[in-house]
């Protein structure tokens, strides 16, 4: 249960077949992240591509980070193809950030292929 006045985040998930979106809206921190790893453990197994839209997540802490980095560890054992779009300006800095400090995490991985790594 979130405390009162802790942020929230609105999640909606759509499956079309065998391609899955899910699109947090608000933010992505420790406290929103149980919800959001949910989410995917929902996913019928015959799902083979998800999506993760951020389009509406305009924040994310390390909680992002591990939210990203466990999707993918998911995906790879379910045989899922990963797929992040949307990513805000701040999400974005941070991912660059963990790229920098820890490029063995392959933060680039993530990133908008047409935006290069050091734009901010």
């Amino acid at each position: 249960m979130t405390p009162k006045g802790a942020p929230t985040v609105l999640i909606t998930t759509s499956k079309d077949g065998v391609a899955a979106v899910i699109s947090p809206s608000g933010e992505i921190d420790f406290d929103t992240l149980p919800g959001l790893l949910a989410a995917e453990q929902e996913l019928p197994q015959s799902v083979r591509q998800v999506t993760w839209d951020l389009r509406d997540a305009v924040f994310m802490d390390v909680a992002g980070l591990h939210l990203l980095f466990q999707q993918r560890l998911v995906c790879w054992d379910r045989h899922r193809t990963l797929i992040v779009t949307g990513l805000q300006k701040q999400p974005i800095q941070l991912l660059q950030l963990a790229e920098e400090l820890f490029p063995a995490g392959h933060w680039s991985d993530f990133l908008p292929a047409s935006r290069p790594a050091s734009a901010a």
